[in-house]
């Protein structure tokens, strides 16, 4: 048995436009942006970059290889595979670390600045800890080397599959692919299918819990059914920042369908990938049909926020109208205490006790607005809302 390469990898949605603005700052630290040219380049001297490659293979790509025997792809569809190709059996768990580390500490950090300018990435989806699916590649090995691996790595075998040209055991973390009679090419094709449906599952599964997460934020604001008139400004600005959120993940959401249509081209063109895939049960419909669902959630969550964002202004408004009504009250009392203390006298005359009245007036003024405002802030306004059961099904 022979341990040939190690695989990782991810995938975010991407575009031809942002390969050719990364194909720009792999050769030359350069970028259109307005971006530190002293950070570009030290960014690109951690890559440690040597031969560079620009293809299309049913998509366009970018290609190369490291000074640490590592090898990048980047498909325009934003698909990035890593491969270390120089390991062994004793120092897998080194190896696998290394093609880790490199991902992780040196090429996720220098995409994250050139593309940090634009729209904003929800803090929701910022910093979620990856767990990579690891593919392992080995020649001509027994069922014996395998449960060895596994033993050493999963402990438990999820499923396995297996056709005349190579063998697939899979753990949780852990893909094992067995050569039997196939090029490395077609390995890299199927193992490249399998990241990009990791990865899409996995961003579909956190925007169902993100759904989840941010529809109880909002019930906790509207399940006060009475609320003061100092918190209702606040609320008002939670939801803003629910809504704005959910604008930004909803944006997201509806870019995905379009790759599901093109990786489905790409893997339905290879005929044995396309073989392989009806094998271990993968249907692009049952993602398209998942992804279908997610955007009815979302559409069903901005409705929820924007029903209460309305209610709130609601109540901002009916809460600022009541402090013009009483200010008005208070503003008519003064100038009626002024019009009967012109009307009583024959003419003005200074003395101490009208400065005494002046003031007394004054802070009766002062105080009665105080109290209105207080009075306003702490009075408690009804929300009116439709209650529904919950259930364990979205």
């Amino acid at each position: 048995m022979k341990i040939s390469n190690v695989y990782i990898g991810g995938w975010f949605q991407r575009t031809m436009l942002q390969l050719t603005e990364i194909y720009d700052f792999l050769r030359e630290a350069k970028t259109k942006l307005d971006l530190d040219p002293g950070k570009l380049l030290s960014f690109r001297k951690e890559l440690a970059i040597g031969k560079i490659d620009y293809g299309v293979d049913g998509e366009e790509y970018i290609e190369f290889t490291t000074a640490y025997d590592i090898s990048v792809k980047i498909y325009e569809d934003g698909l990035i595979c890593l491969n270390n190709h120089n390991v062994s059996e004793d120092t897998l768990f080194a190896d696998l670390e290394k093609v880790t580390d490199y991902y992780e500490n040196k090429l996720s950090p220098a995409f994250n600045y050139l593309f940090s300018l634009g729209a904003p990435v929800p803090k929701e989806l910022a910093h979620i800890e990856t767990v990579y699916p690891y593919f392992i590649v080995i020649d001509k090995a027994t069922k014996a080397n395998i449960a060895d691996l596994l033993a050493r790595t999963e402990k438990q075998k999820y499923f396995e599959f297996n056709n005349d040209r190579y063998d697939v055991v899979r753990g949780d973390k852990y893909y094992f692919i067995n050569n039997k009679k196939s090029s490395l090419d077609k390995i890299e094709k199927y193992i490249e299918e399998q990241i990009f449906i990791r990865e899409f599952k996995g961003q579909m599964h956190r925007y169902l819990n993100l759904h989840r997460i941010i529809w109880e934020k909002i019930d906790k604001v509207k399940e006060n059914a009475h609320v003061k008139g100092a918190d209702i400004v606040k609320f008002n600005s939670t939801l803003e920042g629910y809504a704005k959120t959910i604008n930004l993940i909803d944006g997201r959401i509806n870019q995905m369908g379009t790759y599901i249509s093109t990786r489905e081209k790409i893997a339905k063109s290879d005929k044995e990938l396309t073989e392989f895939l009806a094998i271990s049960g993968y249907r692009f419909e049952t993602l398209r049909d998942t992804l279908d669902y997610i955007k009815y959630l979302w559409d069903m969550t901005q409705t929820y926020v924007s029903s209460a964002q309305k209610l709130f202004s609601s109540l901002k408004s009916d809460v600022t109208s009541k402090s013009i009504n009483s200010l008005t009250i208070v503003t008519s009392m003064s100038a009626g205490a002024s019009i009967i203390g012109l009307i009583t006298k024959s003419e003005p005359d200074f003395t101490i006790f009208g400065l005494v009245y002046f003031f007394i007036l004054a802070i009766l003024g002062w105080g009665s607005t105080k109290l209105l405002t207080y009075i306003s802030k702490n009075r408690h306004y009804e929300i009116a809302d439709i209650e529904y059961d919950k259930h364990i099904d979205e």
